[in-house]
Formats: structure tokens, C-alpha cells, sequence
């Protein structure tokens, strides 16, 4: 059984155990999250939503925050001797998920 979630302007489709990482929420380790917008349910009899399944529910565990993989930021106005280089990491939480209820 799978179900595709979308949280954060973002739809994820996952399974039971399934890590994955959301934006971040300032949560603990080995709490629980609840995502209540389930796009469909897959499986033996698949339901699509309006917009989202009535009364299906994905729960999931965090795992703790993580940092994403680092972006440079590059500027340069040419013939002007102008130059700036900075980075950034995004904050995510890893979540693994617990159940699918539809």
C-alpha cells in the first residue's frame, strides 16, 4: 500500500518504512507527525481525493533534523572587479513512516 502526501508545497509518494525528508519542523526525536493531506491511496483499490482522501491519514516517527546539501551562491559583475561567493544548507527533519490509515 502506498499513498502520495503533499506537505510544504511538495507531494511525496511513500510506503510503510519509507525515510524521507520534509521541511523542517521543530520537533524532538521519536515523536510523532501526522500528515493529514493524502492526495490518493494506492493499493488492492486505489482512492483518489478531492482534494485530499476523506478520513486517510499518514503517520510517521522523526528521526531528527538534517542538514540539506550545500548550495554556492555565486555574483559577478564582469569587467569590474565584483565578485561575492556565499553558501547556504537548508534545515530539513527526516521522518520515517509508521502507517497508512485510509
Amino acid at each position: 500500500m502506498y499513498a502520495i502526501i503533499a506537505d510544504g508545497g511538495r507531494q511525496y509518494r511513500v510506503s510503510e518504512g519509507d525515510e524521507l525528508l520534509v521541511d523542517y519542523r521543530d520537533t524532538q526525536k521519536g515523536e510523532q507527525v501526522t500528515f493529514g493531506r493524502v492526495l490518493a491511496v494506492g493499493g488492492d483499490s486505489p482512492r483518489l481525493g478531492q482534494p485530499s482522501v476523506d478520513g486517510a491519514v499518514v503517520k510517521a516517527e522523526v528521526l531528527g533534523p538534517e542538514l540539506g546539501p550545500k548550495l554556492v551562491v555565486q555574483k559577478l559583475r564582469r569587467r569590474k572587479n565584483s565578485r561575492r561567493k556565499t553558501g547556504h544548507r537548508q534545515l530539513f527533519t527526516r521522518v520515517r513512516i509508521q502507517a497508512i490509515e485510509a
